[in-house]
């Protein structure tokens, strides 16, 4: 078979010498047992360091990059390769559209024109999660604009910074959209509960303290206004 380990990177270097002996012997062991067992397996990783600078830093093994360095396959950021926007946002919006009560089923050129336009400093999860949000705040069968996490500023010129800068746009995106995907979640609680907190808090599977607590985080006392 075929095992794909994602952010190989990371791996802790005990983690990676027993990934080692794996491919070289070929052979595993379970957990609380001392027979080996063999495996035929065809392993394929990614990483977003690299790798090279990482063995010469002594935080990743030579003997095993170079077992796994067979074939290397250089995917361009998001940023690059605009074209394959489109494709992923149906297929995040397949994934994602039966994921709350909303199930929109298709997204408007508008808002296509928009993901396209912005130069995605957090890659592809961020699309992912930009879609995850959208799909969720949208109240129709069209994802549009106005569910979108930026306006035409942020399109236009968003992580346009390289090294440094497009590493601490990251950071920065996935902070501020955490929070905002919280807030809404919250809001759209509070709203399908007509404003009773203690609903609201079982929708969300919270307890009511942290409603609470969030609740006065993102000044949301008071919401919704009566009479929506």
């Amino acid at each position: 078979g075929t095992i794909f380990l994602d952010e190989i990177g990371e791996m802790s270097l005990a983690t990676q010498t027993k990934l080692l002996r794996v491919l070289q012997e070929r052979k595993i062991e379970r957990v609380g047992s001392s027979i080996p067992i063999k495996v035929d397996i065809r392993v394929i990783v990614a990483t977003n360091k690299d790798l090279g600078k990482q063995v010469e830093a002594n935080r990743f093994r030579d003997d095993l990059f170079y077992r796994l360095n067979v074939i290397n396959i250089h995917m361009p950021p998001l940023r690059e390769r605009k074209e394959d926007v489109p494709a992923l946002v149906e297929h995040f919006l397949a994934k994602h559209r039966y994921s709350a009560s909303a199930q929109p089923a298709t997204i408007s050129e508008e808002a296509l024109r928009r993901l396209n336009e912005y130069n995605w400093p957090g890659n592809v999860r961020e699309l992912e999660n930009v879609i995850e949000r959208a799909v969720v705040l949208s109240r129709g069968q069209v994802i549009t604009s106005r569910e979108l996490p930026f306006g035409e500023h942020d399109a236009e010129h968003d992580g346009e910074g390289e090294g440094g800068d497009e590493i601490s746009a990251e950071k920065s995106f996935f902070k501020k959209s955490v929070a905002q995907f919280e807030k809404d979640l919250i809001m759209k609680a509070l709203r399908d509960a007509g404003g009773n907190r203690s609903k609201a808090a079982e929708m969300l599977g919270i307890y009511r303290r942290l409603l609470y607590a969030k609740i006065k985080e993102y000044t949301l006392e008071g919401y919704p206004p009566k009479g929506r």
